[in-house]
């Protein structure tokens, strides 16, 4: 396609919006379906050539979750992109983004790590510093809420057991699963993830609240402590 090529020019079936018409959304692909949502391209360029570039942009080959990879100042960057646009992109990106956590939570279940893994997978893998989330239980395993702790590095002398469990009794629960992402990519846990563990499991001995398991995300991969029988 000539990125001289408005969508006028472009031939009927094209035209995202016309092919959206007569063959359904899920005709359209990544690139047509960012087209409509930005609506318009710029100079010389149609909005079919500009999703293109935008989608280009990620290294990650990922469509429209490589969107999740971009910073409002890289798109930015491209002609026919302001601030409007910028966050109109990021958006799509995070709709991306809890459409497949959305998806994952169907399938979630407390005693099977990959499910875990999954529920978290996009949230995390994307993030460019480690978050750790706490993930709350009751008595019968159900899940009653999860928040994140720490943003930036996660090792044992940066997080305290303490606000982990001042955490837990604030929500009366009675069982723990961590969770965090390695940016690298490489779910492999370091030192500092394993002397941190083991602080938290032996502070929750103390308290009678247990940490079932230690989640650590990476690109498309997850390690869990409790399948490596490290707890």
């Amino acid at each position: 396609m000539n990125e001289n090529n408005t969508i006028r020019e472009l031939l009927p079936e094209d035209r995202p919006y016309e092919k959206c018409l007569a063959s359904g959304t899920e005709s359209l692909t990544d690139t047509e379906l960012l087209a409509v949502i930005i609506r318009t391209g710029t100079k010389g360029m149609s909005a079919v050539a500009l999703a293109d570039r935008i989608l280009n942009l990620s290294c990650s080959n990922e469509g429209l979750l490589g969107i999740c990879h971009l910073s409002r100042q890289e798109l930015m960057e491209l002609p026919g992109i302001g601030l409007v646009k910028a966050i109109q992109i990021k958006c799509i990106g995070e709709l991306s983004k809890r459409i497949a956590t959305k998806r994952a939570r169907k399938a979630l279940s407390f005693t099977q790590p990959l499910s875990i893994a999954d529920y978290y997978m996009e949230q995390l893998r994307h993030e460019e510093q480690e978050q750790m989330i706490c993930m709350m239980l009751d008595t019968k395993n159900h899940f009653i809420g999860d928040e994140i702790i720490s943003r930036g590095t996660v090792n044992a002398s940066l997080i305290s057991p303490r606000e982990i469990f001042l955490l837990a009794l604030r929500y009366h629960a009675v069982h723990l699963i961590l969770i965090h992402n390695h940016p690298s990519g490489d779910a492999t846990p370091s030192e500092d993830d394993r002397i941190l563990t083991r602080r938290i499991c032996e502070a929750g001995d103390l308290l009678g609240i247990s940490v079932l398991d230690h989640i650590i995300i990476g690109d498309h991969q997850y390690m869990s402590f409790r399948e490596e029988k490290y707890l």
